[in-house]
């Protein structure tokens, strides 16, 4: 997402290291002298995590997914992403995710967040099965309470969780006879993982999430079982097939922007404002009751805690899916891909890619490219993309090989004249068997990616955009005040 600012006014350096945040907290507690700052889960994060076997951060694969990330023309790349296998030691269970963050130190929110969330969440799941076997209760009342501890632990939930709590409650639209023993236990332990981190962030000594903050969009595939938790603006869209064996696009989750009829409501209620400026009426954004500030357009994420006084929560909205054999991948992409892409064109893209371990760059090259030609006054956004395949890779090879020799064989060859439209500038889909011959697909397929067979040979040289107005950024401007609670004089350099 979109700074507001990247660099520091009085040193010139940015405001926090681009590296992992268990170096920035070490760097940092050298410099304050003291350990009373250390903290053992922080310093679990960074890299360490990419240390843990079958734990993806970095742009790669694996044999069920991949994931790639590139940095805009903002500034410092605030995107995370993370595939961790074998997820609570289980060999079937896969947790993937992708963080957007935005503000001074988004960078750091994100990667905070990527690090956490998953240790966090196994814990939450071990302490439900340990203390209810059975399995959750659906409703929250209906919990029978035992002993001086659990008591207080209820009570704890309830103080923390005031304004959200009722935003934790099971979807009315969830048919609970269908749901799988495994849902809401895992829906309980995703819930208090979001509010235990919002809490750590808060009292984070070392990153100041004031005015910054960060997106989440996850998914924990366990066997046929698929849950998806989201927060902000990021999305997960599935790729299944219909009856015509046709590549379908589902998309998974909300894009929870403040216009949406019951997120402002409740950011109304809370006596935030929540309205569109003149230059971008199509955005609305989240503002102080007082101040046009900070012009948040999401309206949910961790941090930001300027706002969460004023409807701004970190309450994921979690759903349910059961997955089968037409299912064929589940991509997860921050907004720097969807808003240059629909659904449809990044399903095709990742199905057309020469391979699986190809699929995800393949997808950012070509909202890359499709951003330059799309905004060309506009500076591109980051892209981050995570794609978990689910189906075993020699059955995606016939049913693709199936697909083919029908388009051969019904298709009009008109239907896919040109790569690029000349009337709207579009990218649509290119199929792999239908590249021009001057992309050199017999000798090349295998190593290019598909957005580079389309784009044009200027594309190889440094592009800059014209100086002008950033199309979307989550944050536009830092509130001109000073919280007493805040214990980090860090936010008067930005003021």
């Amino acid at each position: 997402m979109g700074l507001c600012y990247s660099v520091d006014r009085t040193t010139g350096k940015e405001p926090g290291e681009t590296s992992t945040t268990a170096s920035a907290t070490e760097t940092a507690d050298e410099r304050l002298g003291s350990g009373r700052w250390r903290r053992p889960r922080d310093l679990m994060g960074g890299g360490e995590i990419e240390q843990v076997l079958g734990c993806f951060v970095s742009n790669g694969s694996s044999k069920v997914a991949c994931l790639y990330t590139q940095q805009g023309k903002k500034g410092t790349n605030q995107d995370a992403m993370l595939v961790f296998e074998n997820f609570c030691s289980r060999d079937d269970t896969v947790f993937c995710g992708v963080f957007d963050g935005h503000g001074p130190f988004g960078h750091m929110v994100a990667k905070k967040v990527r690090d956490t969330l998953p240790f966090t969440l196994s814990t939450q799941l071990k302490m439900t099965s340990e203390s209810e076997q059975s399995g959750l209760v659906m409703k929250e009342n209906d919990l029978q309470i035992k002993g001086t501890e659990e008591e207080e632990e209820v009570q704890k939930s309830e103080s923390v969780t005031t304004m959200d709590e009722q935003w934790c409650e099971l979807n009315p639209n969830e048919n609970n006879d269908e749901l799988p023993e495994m849902y809401l236990p895992l829906k309980h332990a995703l819930l208090k993982s979001c509010q235990q981190i919002d809490k750590e962030l808060k009292m984070h000594p070392t990153i100041d999430c004031f005015c910054s903050g960060t997106t989440s969009v996850t998914l924990i595939k366990q066997g046929e079982h698929l849950v998806v938790g989201n927060i902000g603006d990021s999305r997960a869209v599935l790729a299944t097939r219909d009856e015509d064996n046709a590549l379908l696009a589902v998309q998974l989750t909300v894009d929870l922007k403040p216009d949406l009829p019951g997120e402002s409501a409740r950011i109304q209620k809370c006596k935030g404002r929540v309205f569109a400026l003149q230059d971008e009426p199509e955005v609305a954004r989240v503002w102080l009751p007082n101040s046009d500030s900070p012009g948040l357009a999401m309206a949910r994420a961790f941090g930001d805690f300027c706002l969460k006084d004023y409807g701004l929560i970190s309450v994921p909205d979690i759903n349910y899916r059961r997955l089968n054999e037409q299912d064929q991948f589940i991509i997860l992409a921050s907004d720097g891909v969807w808003d240059v892409l629909s659904n449809k064109e990044a399903v095709d893209i990742v199905a057309s890619a020469p391979s699986r371990s190809t699929a995800a760059r393949a997808l950012v090259d070509t909202a890359v490219r499709s951003w330059r030609i799309k905004y060309p006054t506009s500076k591109n956004d980051d892209c981050t993309v995570v794609c978990l395949f689910l189906q075993d890779s020699s059955v995606a090879v016939e049913v693709s090989s199936n697909v083919m020799k029908h388009l051969h064989k019904e298709e009009p060859v008109e239907s896919v004249s040109n790569s690029i439209s000349n009337e709207d500038d579009e990218i649509v889909p290119v199929k792999e068997d239908k590249i021009p011959a001057s992309c050199g697909v017999e000798s090349k397929m295998m190593t290019m990616t598909l957005a580079e067979c389309i784009s044009v040979a200027q594309d190889d040289e440094e592009w800059s955009a014209l100086e002008g107005l950033t199309r979307v950024n989550s944050l536009l401007s830092i509130p001109r005040f000073f919280s007493g609670e805040l214990r980090s004089t860090s936010w008067r350099k930005w003021l």
